[in-house]
């Protein structure tokens, strides 16, 4: 039995990738692991990234209007979290959902019938936290990069074990690269997004004392 059970967990491994795009090199006695989703290419990300915002002055209405017009619906309604908190969801970016999420979400949000859902951004109407969305815009332009991590599996395990208690033991190979890859992304957003509320709101409190003392004390 004990044979058996090993048997079915190697199958579980066998011919898994590695999403992570991690490759481990052993050199002069040490383990290194090299990631090929290089630092390059999350620079370009995120240069991509700082040129939309710019371009949009970091007003999420104007992001909004950029998220439309590729393909993903948006959608604001009153105390959007009365309805987001049930199926363990914060207003923002909601990830492809099936089943039984999928169904409430659509019912919930759309008064239609479906087992399968998009990715939506959900707000509730008035104004909207620039710094908080700016976090879910980083997510969402990540997710359309396919950049690994920012699928509805690896989020979901995400969710579970960050908010919740649970054995993690009992992960498969694939499900835990997919939760690191998850982990990686969600620290890269938010690093960006405490980098970008220095540099914007540094060089607006120097502009402001720029014009109105003549001068700023850097």
């Amino acid at each position: 039995m004990q044979e058996k059970y090993l048997r079915y967990r190697l199958s579980k491994t066998i011919g898994v990738k590695n999403v992570s795009k991690k490759k481990r090199h052993y050199s002069d006695g040490c383990l290194l692991d090299l990631s090929t989703l290089a630092e390059s290419e999350k620079q370009k990300l995120e240069e991509e990234l700082t040129t939309i915002l710019t371009e949009a002055d970091f007003e999420p209405e104007k992001l909004l209007e950029y998220i439309q017009s590729h393909g993903t619906k948006v959608c604001r309604i009153d105390n959007a979290s009365s309805i987001l908190n049930p199926i363990g969801e914060n207003e923002g970016l909601i990830y492809p959902a099936k089943g039984s999420k999928a169904l409430y979400l659509s019912l919930a949000l759309n008064k239609t019938f479906s087992l399968k859902t998009d990715e939506i951004f959900v707000l509730s109407n008035g104004e909207i936290n620039k710094y908080y969305f700016i976090y879910h815009f980083y997510n969402w332009f990540a997710f359309k990069h396919n950049i690994a991590g920012m699928d509805t599996e690896s989020q979901e395990l995400l969710k579970k074990y960050l908010f919740e208690t649970s054995d993690t033991s009992r992960l498969q190979l694939a499900e835990i690269y997919k939760l690191k890859d998850a982990i990686r992304q969600d620290k890269a957003s938010i690093e960006f997004v405490i980098k970008l509320c220095r540099n914007y709101e540094g060089a607006k409190q120097a502009l402001t004392k720029l014009k109105d003392e003549g001068g700023a004390n850097l």
